[in-house]
């Protein structure tokens, strides 16, 4: 098995030429090596304000695909089985009739001798019928329309309003198919054949870019280190502690960009200046996804959660990434769920390790048939950014985004550009990438200074572009907590 190269993809230079390939980055993964070489530059600056990036949410959950075309497009599968919302039971219709609008993506796909479930949440009332009669109903003109014959005594309804399912008008009814009843020896010829029904959704990449400059004079500040190849030849290294700051910065907005991203609405003066966006995360999920705001840290809170989660993709295993003050709230209410009633005896939820459950750390638990890994996500707690929001009590202020619960594991989807169903992890960057050019995280030099000899300016400037997008698959499982 070959060795990894011991400076990783490095390429010490045998002269003192700054180059793309030999620059010893701080954020490269080779801390190590630069702490060995480089221990004065750590001691002579204190950072005041800790470890200031704030990347690492999408290194944990997201993996990063390349991309070809200037839009990524996905189709995601909806529900396989037959209901309506909001179905109307108008005062003075036909007896047993029911109707409900259609629209581009909503139509009648109920068919004669269908059996269903009628009830009426406003009543706490319910009864089984089997269907007909139907009309296909007209996009923006007339109603789609059953004719129902309930297996109950009672009729659905009737002119007067008076029937099985409460009385007068009723605009909430939820309806939903769960067999059929055919006589003997009778055909299908009232079947409906159902073309299995998607959702297309895209994003748009978009180019961030950075730059840092120092003058031919100034490229004093340049540090070279010389070491030993696996050969036994010798090479240089550079480092510039102030490129570095910028390096950290642009990285940080590769994620941010992501994160905050938000698509330019029509009309927009973003779009009217060619800027069209990208959605983000925080924006994916507000749009698609499970809004819960005010979470008050209560066990009952919780299990509400979960019991949305189950009307979605029930997916078993998930992540929380969360601020400090929402991180507090669930290791409270995980502490109170450990004690028991017997003086706090009871470590159940933790596999009956009480070392675990006075723990409050608490990094994973379960709950019902739901496996979840709690992280503090720093970008959510540093003030530079969304931290220490506070909405008062009588709603003036920012609503501060408390966490996200993101789905683990991947998803089916149909990609419209290979044309067939493939996995995706729910939560995945795309990156612009061909042979000629890979655009994922490009850096290079540029002027007369140092390698670089491209320009007659008498400055090195460090370049930095990457293009890419976020794609939230499945967005109905994920969940964005406000205050």
């Amino acid at each position: 098995m070959a060795l990894s190269p011991l400076f990783g993809s490095l390429v010490p230079s045998q002269k003192l030429q700054a180059l793309e390939t030999n620059y010893l980055s701080f954020t490269d993964g080779n801390n190590d090596f630069a702490q060995q070489y480089l221990p004065e530059i750590y001691e002579q600056e204190v950072e005041r304000y800790g470890n200031r990036t704030l990347s690492g949410f999408l290194r944990m959950v997201g993996a990063e695909m390349p991309m070809t075309s200037d839009q990524v497009v996905w189709s995601e599968q909806n529900r396989l089985h037959i209901a309506y919302d909001n179905v109307i039971m108008a005062a003075g219709a036909a007896v047993n009739v029911l109707s409900f609008n259609v629209t581009a993506t909503i139509t009648n796909v109920i068919a004669v001798k269908d059996t269903i479930v009628i009830m009426d949440p406003t009543n706490g009332v319910e009864c089984t019928a089997i269907v007909t009669a139907r009309t296909a109903g007209v996009v923006g003109g007339a109603d789609a329309t059953i004719t129902v014959a309930p297996y109950g005594a009672a009729a659905v309804s009737s002119a007067t309003g008076a029937g099985g399912i409460g009385a007068g008008a009723r605009t909430d009814l939820k309806i939903f198919v769960y067999g059929s009843e055919y006589g003997k020896g009778l055909g299908d010829a009232t079947a409906e054949s159902i073309t299995p029904s998607f959702t297309q959704f895209s994003n748009s990449p978009i180019i961030i870019k950075s730059k840092y400059q120092i003058s031919g004079s100034d490229t004093a500040q340049i540090g070279w280190v010389e070491v030993a190849t696996e050969d036994g030849t010798n090479g240089y290294l550079w480092y510039l502690k102030a490129e570095s700051e910028t390096r950290l910065r642009f990285e940080d907005y590769l994620e941010m960009s992501v994160v905050e991203g938000e698509l330019a609405a029509a009309g927009s003066a973003a779009l009217g200046a060619n800027n069209k966006g990208t959605q983000g995360l925080f924006s994916a999920i507000k749009t698609r996804g499970n809004n819960f705001s005010a979470y008050g840290g209560t066990l009952a809170e919780f299990d509400s959660i979960l019991k949305n989660l189950d009307t979605q993709g029930a997916i078993e295993e998930n992540m929380l990434f969360v601020n400090r003050s929402l991180s507090l709230e669930l290791d409270d209410m995980l502490a109170g769920l450990s004690a028991g009633a017997n003086g706090g005896t009871a470590y159940g939820l933790f596999e009956n390790s009480e070392e675990m459950a006075l723990n409050l750390g608490f990094t994973g638990f379960r709950r019902g048939s739901y496996d979840f890994y709690k992280t503090d996500w720093k970008y959510l707690n540093d003030a530079s950014t969304r931290g220490g929001l506070v909405k008062a009590a009588g709603g003036a202020g920012i609503a501060p985004i408390e966490g996200v619960l993101v789905p683990a594991g991947t998803s089916t989807v149909y990609d419209q550009t290979l044309g067939t169903n493939i996995r995706r992890p729910f939560l995945h960057v795309r990156y612009r990438a061909s042979q000629a050019d890979d655009r994922r995280m490009k850096s290079w030099l540029t002027g007369s200074v140092g390698g670089a000899y491209t320009s007659d300016l008498d400055a090195m400037q460090v370049h930095f572009l990457s293009e890419r997008c976020l794609c939230v698959q499945g967005a109905n499982n994920f969940v964005i907590f406000t205050k």
